[in-house]
């Protein structure tokens, strides 16, 4: 029983003593003690029970938290017991999955059709504490925990958010009109007419796929035991998260790749604007102001900025007239670092006489990201028994579908013709 619950009867009971008591024209001496001392019990009573009230209620949110995170806590936890290397040796020899392994497998196959075996995106994480054999070298360095986008990916550091679908395609209507208030000019006179308030669908549709193959020896599958899991999830992570950035920023849109930002500007509608000098803080403050003065940021603290890491290196270089202070040190003092990305990845090189390159800068208006990648179900794991069956070994493709799209163009701008000298 509550504390709050136990002291209400308690006061229920005093009071209804009390009222005997007080009815009496003469109490003697041992009702009127009796009197004092449930009169002092009972105000006693009213701030323990203020104070288990505060109490419970802290308890019940504490509760409700759990209540509503316990579905994912749990999902997490069934995570944490997915192992790769039963995914490879059911692969190989046909060696049955068992515990949280063949829970996972058997949810992720009742949400979609899979040819091969379903591989959850969470698996892809390189957790600590996964040791091989013991009495054996152990050549992995344990790295942090990654998320959907690894940890890595310039696309999460630029604030792009990863939507995960079961099926079909996924939308977002996106306010495009222009509507405005206005005054009534006089006492009858009317406010202006009203304005059609249109919205624009920014669509991710399943239409392009990304793979990864894997090419396993059978002296690897015999010899390397509970190792081989970290080495194959190292192995994807490092492929996908190149692919993915690469992608989101450069995907030409042909050849199976979907739209990036760069080249599909135009299509997204997101401004570029040509800078044609030496890379320098101007240039990216004189962005920084467009962004602000088109409500998209508040602040120079809430732009990110990815850079090629020869426009640090120019900027680093650049010294101003008399002072000692560059003008990567003028940008830092506006522009937090951790709001800077570099890459060498997201942005192609430089090129052009005089060398130059470009930038892109995002913010995250409204709490909307600036970039949406989509990933339908989970990765595809799929087994090749032929091509190197003659040697004994394993060969693995893992199959994700993925897209690109920007839902508010305003939220970026990319720079190009950044000189480095």
């Amino acid at each position: 029983m509550l504390d709050s619950t136990k002291i209400a009867r308690r006061q229920s009971e005093i009071r209804q003593a009390l009222a005997g008591l007080a009815g009496k024209e003469k109490p003697t001496e041992d009702e009127t003690r009796s009197m004092e001392t449930l009169d002092l019990e009972y105000r006693s009573n009213e701030t323990r029970y203020r104070a288990a009230l505060i109490a419970e209620d802290t308890e019940r949110r504490d509760a409700k938290g759990e209540l509503e995170t316990r579905s994912s806590q749990e999902w997490a936890d069934l995570m944490a017991g997915f192992e790769l290397r039963q995914v490879a040796l059911h692969l190989d020899e046909g060696r049955q999955l068992d515990g949280r392994t063949a829970e996972v497998v058997t949810e992720l196959r009742s949400q979609g059709g899979y040819r091969g075996v379903p591989v959850p995106w969470q698996a892809l994480e390189v957790r600590a504490g996964e040791t091989i054999a013991s009495g054996t070298p152990n050549p992995i360095q344990t790295r942090p925990i990654i998320d959907r986008l690894f940890p890595g990916s310039v696309a999460a550091r630029m604030g792009a958010q990863m939507i995960s679908i079961d099926a079909g395609a996924v939308e977002w209507p996106v306010t495009t009109s222009a509507v405005t208030a206005g005054w009534a000019d006089g006492e009858t006179a009317n406010v202006p007419g009203p304005t059609a308030f249109a919205t624009t669908d920014r669509a991710l549709n399943p239409n392009h796929n990304l793979g990864v193959q894997m090419r396993i020896t059978r002296k690897t599958l015999k010899q390397s035991g509970a190792a081989l899991e970290d080495a194959v999830r190292r192995d994807m992570q490092g492929a996908m998260s190149v692919a993915m950035d690469s992608a989101v920023f450069l995907g030409t849109g042909a050849n199976g790749q979907p739209l990036g930002i760069i080249p599909g500007a135009a299509t997204y509608g997101i401004m570029s604007t040509a800078i044609g000098a030496l890379a320098s803080w101007g240039a990216f403050r004189a962005a920084i102001v467009r962004f602000m003065t088109g409500n998209a940021a508040s602040m120079p603290s809430d732009v990110r900025a990815l850079i090629r890491p020869e426009v640090w290196a120019a900027m680093d270089n650049a010294l101003i007239s008399g002072t000692a202070v560059s003008e990567w040190e003028r940008m830092l003092g506006n522009v937090p670092a951790g709001n800077v990305a570099m890459t060498t990845n997201a942005l192609a090189a430089p090129a052009g006489s005089p060398l130059a390159t470009n930038a892109v800068l995002t913010t995250n208006a409204g709490g909307v990201a600036p970039i949406f990648v989509g990933a339908w179900g989970a990765v595809d794991l799929i087994r090749d028994p032929f091509s190197d069956a003659q040697s004994g070994g394993l060969r693995i493709t893992a199959l994700a579908t993925m897209d690109v799209t920007v839902a508010r163009p305003a939220q970026l701008e990319i720079l190009t013709g950044l000189r480095l000298a």
